[in-house]
C-alpha cells in the first residue's frame, strides 16, 4: 500500500478496511496512521475489538472536540488538541500495560499522559478502519463512521519513542510496525472503500 490511501466516501453502516495483525496478546501497543476528513461529529480512526472487549483499542473522535483512547474498555479522553476539518493530520496513540498509562500525539504534538487500563490485551484481536465495532466486526453505526482518507497506517507492540512518533509525523524513517505494516498490508474491504493514490502531503509517502 506505499503510495496509495483509502478513501470512504459516504458514511455508511458498512464500509470498512478489515486489518489481519501479524500477532496478538499485546503488553504495550502503539498506532499511527494519517487521516483527512471533515467531519464535525464523531468517527473512529482504529478499532480493535476481541471477545476480552469491543474497545480493546480504540482511537476515536468526540463531538465535544477531543480525542479518546480506549484500551480494553477503559476510556482516557485528551482534550486541548487540534482536530479543524479538511486538514492532514498524524495520528499517534501509545498504551503500556505496566504503568497503564496512555497518551495521544497529533502532529508529533503529545498530549498529556493519562491512566488507562493496567494488564495484557490477550483477546484475538479484529482490526477494523472505518467503523467502530460494538461486538467483534459488528455492531457497526453509521452516526460513527469515518468519512474522507486514511494512509499509513501502522501497529507496534510496543511504545515508540517520541522521536520516533516526531519522525513519523515529518514523514521520516521509522521501522514499520511489526503488528499492521502499511508497506506489506494484508487487508479486505467491505462496502464503499476506494483504494487511491495518497494525497497527504504531496510525494512524501510511508
Amino acid at each position: 500500500m506505499t503510495g496509495k490511501m483509502f478513501t470512504f466516501p459516504v458514511a455508511s453502516n458498512v464500509a470498512r478496511v478489515r486489518l489481519l495483525p501479524s500477532r496478538n496478546n499485546f503488553a504495550s501497543v502503539t498506532v499511527c496512521l494519517r487521516f483527512f476528513t471533515e467531519l464535525t461529529r464523531t468517527y473512529s480512526l482504529f478499532s480493535m475489538a476481541s471477545t476480552s472487549s469491543d474497545n480493546d483499542f480504540l482511537i476515536y473522535k468526540t463531538a465535544n472536540k477531543h480525542f479518546d483512547a480506549w484500551t480494553c474498555g477503559k476510556v482516557s479522553a485528551f482534550h486541548g488538541l487540534p482536530d479543524e476539518p479538511n486538514t492532514w493530520y498524524s495520528i499517534c496513540s501509545t498504551w503500556d500495560s505496566n504503568s497503564g498509562l496512555a497518551q495521544v500525539w497529533i502532529n508529533g504534538n503529545s498530549s498529556i499522559r493519562k491512566v488507562g487500563f493496567k494488564g495484557r490485551l490477550s483477546g484475538n484481536p479484529n482490526i477494523v478502519l472505518g467503523q467502530e465495532q460494538d461486538s467483534v466486526n459488528g455492531g457497526f453505526d453509521a452516526s460513527q463512521s469515518f468519512v474522507g482518507m486514511i494512509t499509513d497506517v501502522h501497529m507496534w507492540d510496543y511504545v515508540l519513542s517520541a522521536c520516533e512518533i516526531q519522525q513519523f509525523a515529518n514523514h521520516k524513517k521509522v521501522n514499520p510496525g511489526n503488528v499492521i505494516n502499511w508497506r506489506a498490508l494484508d487487508f479486505t474491504t467491505v462496502g464503499d472503500v476506494v483504494i487511491e493514490d495518497n494525497q497527504a502531503n504531496g510525494c512524501f509517502h510511508r
